[in-house]
């Protein structure tokens, strides 16, 4: 498990996260589906969302599994390999945002070790059904983690989000929640599953919001309405894979 005083490296440095963007070009063998247009401005998270949005730190293996998550030739097999692998990494540094103190264990040399230990009332909520592919990593990394569900759905008149379903641990106001969710793109949806958890008693400040991919304009909603909410993604572009919970479960 990492240590969570780990800091993010994007959130110390705007300019980073900047430079880091991904760029989409404009040749003309470019995807011309509606939702996904090119856009060549990278966007200055800091000064447009705020330290609320934390990247995970980018390194080639991270850009390579978003590259294979993003192109429509990859095999469904291999989009969930990636795409599981991806949300480990995410889930890996979504600990490290929770709380934890300091601890002395004895070796089997009999040596003293300087440690540290989360401390105990975490949980995980996810919001169906793409958010249900990210339980199995938070699981592989918190094995007895208790993890509850929402299910929202928009409205086909009003195009609002709409609550249908929505269970959590009885003492969910007491814990700190892992909100997944893999795509950020509206942020309609999360924005409702956030208020569902402060009806039941959750403070923003004690819910941290697991995605893999974020537009501009979901995560700067989502802070806008909730400026103690910490939000953790791998990428925020203009170009949402919104494709991704159909390619997952295989109802594409």
């Amino acid at each position: 498990m990492p240590c969570p005083n780990q800091q993010l490296s994007s959130s110390e440095n705007p300019e980073h996260a900047v430079t880091k963007q991904v760029r989409f070009s404009n040749g003309s063998n470019s995807d011309s589906d509606s939702q996904e247009q090119p856009h060549e401005t990278p966007l200055n998270l800091h000064i447009d969302v705020g330290p609320q949005l934390k990247l995970l730190p980018l390194n080639d293996q991270v850009r390579e599994l978003q590259t294979i998550i993003r192109d429509k030739t990859t095999t469904r097999g291999d989009f969930v390999f990636c795409a599981d692998r991806l949300i480990r990494l995410v889930v890996e540094e979504g600990l490290n945002q929770l709380p934890y103190t300091e601890c002395v264990v004895t070796t089997p040399t009999g040596h003293k070790y300087d440690g540290v230990k989360f401390e105990r009332g975490n949980c995980g909520v996810s919001i169906m059904r793409s958010g249900e592919a990210m339980e199995q990593g938070l699981r592989d990394c918190c094995r007895s983690i208790r993890i509850g569900k929402i299910l929202i759905q928009s409205d086909e008149e009003t195009q609002k989000a709409k609550v249908y379903y929505a269970k959590f641990p009885p003492d969910v106001y007491r814990r700190k929640v892992l909100l997944m969710y893999p795509i950020l793109s509206s942020g309609n949806t999360v924005i409702e599953a956030v208020r569902v958890l402060i009806d039941h008693g959750v403070q923003p400040s004690h819910i941290i919001l697991l995605s893999l991919f974020s537009t501009p304009h979901g995560a700067k909603s989502i802070i806008e309405e909730f400026p103690d909410i910490t939000i953790l993604t791998t990428e925020v572009h203009y170009v949402a894979p919104t494709h991704f919970g159909q390619k997952y479960f295989g109802t594409d």
